[in-house]
């Protein structure tokens, strides 16, 4: 079994940037727990014993569509279900879930099996984001529903700053990869270029390239690496506009 130790380094990073602390560690452990990890197991009886997340991811994706729910309620007094209801779906959608995941480095803890350790788990956003929704389940199950809300505020504090009542998500790097797909170019490749500033003010700088052939880079700046990335996309956008106006002018 290929498997990271997370019982005390996981959950001193866990406490500390959720300021939450686990009654019942093994609750985490099993959040944490891929079901390929039972399949190592050389026999039912201990595959069985293994555990693994499924039973608190469905949980977790309960807690998750009420505490976003909740959120996105108090935080917009003034728009309607509809509006709402697409915000969540943008929340929630195994892309969005899987960047929180990577965003976080959820992947250095998850417990795989040998075969998805090697074959990329760590990265997939389905088990990243299978494995936030678990976690969501296994704080609800500990401690209740205040610290499923405290933690679900922190996770998508950024996320809920893209809304805009009446207005479009801004969301860029989703709009720049549906406009790509939509004219059959490849998807955009985002790179950290550089970082400055001092620790708690720091400066991210990334870079978005995209049809490697025609050379379309686009650059941004941030707090945050995903703020930065966002600036890039747009860059990307906005670069794309300008060509497209300038072939119709010609």
């Amino acid at each position: 079994m290929t498997e990271n130790p997370i019982d005390d380094g996981m959950l001193a990073w866990f406490g500390a940037r959720f300021d939450y602390v686990f009654a019942d560690p093994a609750l985490l452990r099993q959040a944490l727990t891929h079901r390929s990890v039972a399949q190592d197991e050389p026999d039912s009886e201990t595959r069985e014993a293994a555990g693994h997340n499924e039973r608190l991811e469905f949980l977790g994706d309960a807690v998750l569509d009420l505490a976003l729910s909740q959120l996105l309620y108090h935080r917009f007094p003034e728009s309607p279900e509809g509006e709402l209801s697409h915000w969540r779906a943008v929340l929630v959608n195994t892309g969005a879930l899987g960047e929180v995941g990577r965003g976080l480095g959820l992947g250095d803890y998850l417990r795989l099996g040998r075969g998805e350790a090697l074959s990329g788990g760590r990265e997939k956003p389905s088990i990243l984001g299978n494995s936030i929704e678990a976690i969501l389940g296994a704080v609800f199950l500990d401690g209740g529903w205040s610290g499923v809300e405290r933690i679900a505020a922190r996770l998508f504090r950024e996320r809920l700053e893209q809304f805009t009542p009446g207005g479009e998500c801004k969301d860029f790097k989703t709009a720049l990869q549906e406009r790509l797909q939509a004219v059959g170019l490849p998807l955009p490749c985002y790179e950290l270029v550089a970082f400055s500033g001092a620790a708690h003010e720091r400066l991210f700088h990334v870079a978005c390239r995209v049809d490697a052939e025609n050379g379309i880079i686009g650059r941004g700046a941030g707090p945050s690496k995903r703020r930065a990335e966002q600036e890039a996309a747009r860059a990307v956008m906005d670069l794309m506009d300008r060509s497209a106006d300038k072939e119709h002018r010609e």
